[in-house]
């Protein structure tokens, strides 16, 4: 069979193995070594793994989840099923899926994935609607397209929800408005808040990934350049950080009068972005808006600039201006490299304007990842736990997984700390 979206990829309802639609389970004993490489990476996730296969308190639950398919996803998938869960996949982004891993999650893990590297939007649709036919209990996204779709669609999709997760920022605006209509109609953990993962997912994991896109796909030498970060939240933060490290010169753009202070605090040149596109020659979006950058920016930037998005959503680059400006053909001058030409100038859009680190990249490293789904297990268990206490609404990870996921993290890497005195306990306690 086909999978519609995608020429020759291979789609299956066999009685032995989950409904899937994948590129090529051939792939799959690549996929198995990858997954191999980042689960020895990823030590606090194994630990989980380990006592929910002991204690199994997913036992009986169905969980979809629309993430980046990587290595480091298969191995969350893994420990929810060996916790009890019955598992399925779609991809978050077409660009970011690896084909052998998908494969692999089939093949080794029974894992019903559907996700196809390159897949067109109606195939990615019609996999997130498949994952919710399977009539999933719980949901994991990133970016919100499952919660957002089952409401869509309502009735006994919404209702059998018992709860779900989100990993971006994007995501939780989209619940958040949800909720704010009265809409949302069970609880979501906004693990993309916890305080492990905003400093190890969005600082150090895009900071060093979004970079390691740039690069790989453009070969440009940071140092010596200048670059333009849009957006100075955590990610952005490590963005400026990694490539002010790199020996690029790094101007900061923001709308927050708060975050432009603590960029120009940090020694950062801190401008308008009408003023910046005259003087950058690298562009990181990273900011969950639309159309950060636009046509009046473009008719400003240098020849050669470079276009790069590290939000989720390929809409912080307005592509249409882009293209409505364009004199000449459009050019792909190196794989992931698409160059417009636009009153004499080379403009370079890196990945079609999608997440860089993840188009043009292997996204963030185990190490990091290890952290984000040892936050998504545990609060997927919250859910099966104490979804009914919670009720309807965007709730932050409870304190008592964020500190545990902290504390085996300083395990893995051999750090220890100070334990509070019982003085010191009772102060604290005083004041909370």
């Amino acid at each position: 069979m086909t999978a519609r979206g995608v020429p020759g990829a291979q789609a299956s309802a066999r009685p032995d193995r989950p409904d899937y639609a994948v590129a090529d389970l051939t792939l799959a004993p690549a996929g198995a070594s990858r997954i191999a490489w980042a689960d020895a990476q990823m030590p606090v996730l194994r630990r989980i793994r380990d006592r929910f296969e002991r204690q199994r308190p997913l036992e009986g639950f169905r969980v979809a989840a629309c993430l980046h398919v990587t290595a480091e996803t298969a191995n969350l998938l893994r420990t929810l099923q060996v916790g009890g869960a019955q598992t399925a996949l779609c991809s978050a982004n077409p660009f970011s899926t690896q084909d052998d891993v998908a494969a692999a999650l089939v093949l080794e893990h029974g894992v019903g994935v559907r996700a196809i590297r390159g897949e067109n939007l109606n195939a990615y649709v019609e996999h997130v609607r498949a994952l919710l036919s399977g009539a999933p209990q719980i949901t994991i996204d990133d970016g919100a397209d499952l919660l957002v779709t089952a409401h869509a669609a309502g009735g006994e999709t919404v209702d059998r929800l018992i709860g779900g997760t989100e990993e971006t920022t994007t995501g939780l605006l989209r619940l958040r408005r949800l909720q704010h209509s009265g809409e949302l109609a069970c609880p979501v953990i906004a693990v993309n808040e916890a305080r492990t993962e905003r400093a190890l997912n969005d600082r150090h994991g895009t900071g060093q990934s979004a970079l390691d896109g740039i690069v790989r796909a453009s070969n440009v030498l940071l140092a010596g350049h200048t670059l333009v970060v849009l957006g100075y939240g955590w990610a952005g933060q490590g963005v400026a950080e990694r490539a002010r490290g790199a020996g690029a010169a790094v101007i900061v753009c923001e709308i927050d009068p708060l975050r432009a202070l603590e960029a120009r605090m940090a020694g950062y040149e801190v401008m308008p972005a009408l003023e910046a596109a005259e003087r950058g020659d690298i562009f990181v979006t990273v900011t969950g808006s639309l159309r950060v950058l636009r046509g009046e920016h473009f008719e400003r930037m240098k020849d050669g600039a470079l276009l790069a998005n590290a939000g989720h959503f390929d809409v912080e680059i307005d592509l249409e201006a882009l293209r409505e400006r364009s004199t000449g053909a459009v050019l792909e001058v190196r794989p992931l490299v698409e160059q417009y030409e636009i009153s004499g100038r080379r403009l370079n859009l890196l990945a079609h304007g999608r997440v860089v680190n993840l188009a043009a990249a292997e996204g963030h490293p185990a190490a990091v990842m290890d952290v984000s789904f040892a936050l998504q297990a545990l609060c997927v268990e919250e859910l099966v736990r104490h979804h009914a206490e919670l009720g309807p609404g965007v709730h932050p990870v409870p304190a008592v997984i964020d500190e545990e996921v902290g504390r085996l993290k300083l395990a893995a890497l051999g750090v220890r700390i100070d334990e509070p005195t019982p003085e010191q306990a009772d102060y604290r306690e005083s004041w909370l």
